[in-house]
């Protein structure tokens, strides 16, 4: 799966700008589903009959955290706006890379070292730019607009098992559902594959795929922030390498105790490893299907991930798999 994930990361499509991302899943999913749509907000939909008459959505967004031009000075320096959860802290010293392939570097104002001091103290976007290498402002102007979305720069590296690069949060997830597309032959439900558009700016896809196709179980696919770093959250104890989690809970939902219930069964019935997840911050795209409708039995798989929302997010590849062969296993037996 290598290959599928370096080719996933590498598309540079931050939330609201899916286009190139969902056209690359597309190649990906060819020959492997009974159908594929897309909706009026942009959801990639593949479907995979099943004979049962019920439904299993299986969600992973499909946009990532970026940056939109605010402003361009007389010099041609850049202001920026965040779309998505990214931290100015994140940014300092990054690549940054626009709609057209130019890029940039995020510097930080400073006219002394007391500026410096106060500035990396009380980092904001107000005291960031990026210079995209103009000598002012006509020449950034013939480059890019304000408007101009960009991302981190691509850069993909195999650690062996485990793999880093931007936007594994939620390339990784989009990765796993098109390898269960791929291996699932004999589904027992109807399998919709959702490949979700602005997660990362407030569930937005997931609540319209919600709405629209009503599923027995909504399972979102997602990373989870690993607290095995040193000095790592001593309230969580999942790790990377030991499975992928079974989320119980986070900020934004409480899990299906049908769902956790289902998955550790499965799991167990498989022998795959897993992890309980309680994230202490964040939410997934499961918040969205809950809320849909009358309700819809929701829950999440997670990748336990390093750095998130940085530009080297890290997974470990054991867990890819295990979760691949866990949603597989699901599907082939059915919600029940």
């Amino acid at each position: 799966m290598k290959e599928l994930i370096k080719r996933l990361t590498d598309v540079r499509s931050p939330s609201g700008r899916e286009d190139n991302i969902t056209e690359a899943i597309k190649k990906e999913l060819e020959g492997n589903v009974d159908e594929i749509r897309t909706d009026n907000l942009g959801n990639l939909i593949a479907v995979k009959k099943g004979s049962s008459g019920k439904k299993l959505l299986l969600d992973a967004h499909m946009d990532e955290i970026g940056f939109v031009v605010s402003h361009i000075d007389d010099n041609g320096f850049l202001r920026v706006e965040t779309v998505g959860g990214v931290s100015p802290y994140m940014m300092l010293g990054t690549r940054i890379v626009f709609d057209g392939g130019v890029a940039g570097v995020a510097g930080m104002e400073a006219e002394s070292m007391k500026d410096t001091t106060e500035n990396i103290k009380n980092l904001d976007l107000d005291v960031l730019f990026v210079d995209i290498g103009a000598r002012n402002k006509e020449e950034a102007e013939a480059l890019v607009s304000i408007g101009t979305f960009g991302t981190y720069e691509p850069g993909f590296v195999d650690a062996g098992n485990r793999l880093i690069s931007k936007s594994m949060d939620d390339r990784i997830g989009c990765a796993i559902l098109i390898q269960v597309a791929r291996e699932l032959e004999r589904p027992e439900d109807d399998v919709y594959f959702v490949f979700s558009t602005q997660e990362e700016v407030g569930l937005v896809g997931a609540s319209v795929a919600a709405f629209d196709i009503m599923p027995d179980l909504a399972i979102a696919v997602d990373v989870t922030a690993g607290p095995d770093t040193p000095k790592g959250s001593k309230r969580m104890k999942f790790k990377l390498g030991k499975g992928p989690t079974i989320k119980i809970k986070d900020r934004a939902s409480i899990s299906s105790s049908f769902f956790v219930d289902r998955m550790t069964k499965v799991a167990k019935d498989h022998s795959i490893p897993f992890q309980y997840e309680v994230l202490l911050y964040g939410g997934t795209n499961a918040m969205g299907y809950q809320l849909t409708g009358r309700g819809i039995r929701a829950g999440t798989v997670s990748i336990p991930t390093r750095y998130v929302h940085s530009p080297h997010e890290m997974v470990d590849l054991d867990d890819v798999l295990g979760a691949v062969k866990m949603l597989k296993a699901l599907a082939e037996e059915g919600v029940g």
